[in-house]
């Protein structure tokens, strides 16, 4: 069965469209009935809605931009820290090697002594 919008002549629907090809043409020209106009104004509405849409989906994009180079900004930082972090880690290692293990046991004792000064002070300062 044809499609009644595909067709060389001009045809009718049910909603007041005719349809017409042109020849040798690829295009199709609608035209609307006077009787239903108000399909002009619904048109015109979801143009505008479209329009709106595509603001909002334009806004979206250019958020996800912002965010993916905000995203790659702070990988870039972290990568720095951690880089400065395996860095330090690496020369503190050096210098405790050299020096002997004795200063890890001062770092050990200042942490369990900071660690009980402060377990004393919450414990006092509840009553």
């Amino acid at each position: 069965m044809a499609n009644p919008y595909y067709d060389s002549g001009p045809l009718r629907s049910r909603e007041g469209l005719t349809a017409r090809s042109s020849v040798g043409s690829d295009e199709i020209q609608l035209r609307i009935d006077p009787m239903h106009e108000d399909l002009d104004e619904q048109i015109a509405g979801i143009h505008s809605k479209i329009r709106q849409l595509k603001g909002v989906a334009q806004e979206i994009e250019s958020e996800a931009k912002f965010q993916n180079d905000f995203i790659s900004q702070l990988q870039m930082t972290l990568i720095k820290a951690q880089a400065g972090v395996k860095n330090s880690i690496r020369r503190m290692d050096k210098k405790i090697f050299r020096q002997g293990s004795n200063h890890v046991l001062h770092v050990i004792l200042f942490v369990f002594f900071c660690f009980l000064v402060v377990y004393l002070l919450s414990k006092f300062s509840r009553r």
